[in-house]
């Protein structure tokens, strides 16, 4: 019987190692790569040995989106996604019938991975792309690079409407079920759409989404501070009366953001 061979793609080094130790205990048959996490590196990997049956991919890799990495290494292999919380990826990867893992990654759900990807295992690595949708997904992914992204809110007041400007935005934060939109002059303004709608509408190099609760322009945000269990809070201008919590995995994506 032929070995299995799994390759992982991952730039948080305790993802890694989570994920590595996990399919280990899972399916110890299996021979088990761990890459760094770069698109340079694995693409070379990719380009010097043959392709794996099965990939678990990170979105977000240290030089880039691993769609880059696709385009480039096109892997012959079943690929498994993994996200801290991209929740539009998370939608594209479903309709696509690609499945994907949250971070951190629970042994229940990798589980039931592996079994999907056991379903297919007897198709031919090319006819299993075409199934599973990956071109597609580089056609949406692609269209999704040259979306034309809002450029102002349309606002009911008490009186009368008037628009809002997104470039004037600072935030945006949910309460109560309830979206604001807090522009620069501090003013909340209530916005008729939830953050996950939201999300998909606002441009990614300008807004990124830290939490549950709040989307953040880069130019709101005045300090990141240590918190609580490898958490963050990060301050912003305008002022906000509460605290912004970011997770550790929120915090690594957000770092790189503010660098790219």
């Amino acid at each position: 019987m032929t070995k299995i061979k799994a390759v992982i793609i991952e730039d948080e080094l305790p993802a890694a190692r989570l994920l590595d130790k996990q399919l280990r205990e899972l399916r110890p048959e299996w021979e088990v790569t761990v890459l760094p996490g770069t698109i340079e590196d694995s693409v070379k990997w990719f380009a010097e040995h043959p392709h794996p049956d099965i990939l678990f991919l990170d979105i977000q890799l240290t030089d880039g989106n691993s769609f880059i990495f696709i385009e480039q290494a096109r892997p012959q292999s079943m690929i498994v996604f993994t996200t801290a919380y991209d929740e539009y990826a998370v939608r594209a990867f479903t309709v696509n019938s690609i499945d994907y893992l949250l971070k951190p990654v629970h042994k229940e759900r990798l589980e039931s991975a592996i079994q999907k990807f056991e379903r297919f295992s007897g198709m031919g690595k090319g006819e299993l792309n075409k199934l599973l949708g990956i071109e597609q997904l580089l056609h949406s992914f692609a269209e999704r690079q040259e979306k034309q992204y809002r450029t102002r809110f349309l606002i009911s007041g008490a009186k009368r409407f008037y628009t809002i400007q997104v470039g004037d935005i600072a935030y945006f934060y949910s309460l109560d079920k309830v979206t604001f939109a807090v522009t620069k002059d501090g003013k909340a303004h209530v916005i008729d759409l939830p953050l996950s709608k939201l999300e998909e509408q606002l441009d990614g190099r300008i807004f990124f989404r830290v939490n549950r609760q709040f989307i953040l322009s880069a130019d709101s945000i005045r300090n990141i501070q240590h918190y609580f269990n490898g958490k963050a809070v990060v301050s912003v201008w305008p002022a906000y009366e509460g605290t912004i919590q970011i997770s550790r995995e929120r915090m690594t994506l957000l770092k790189m953001w503010l660098n790219s």
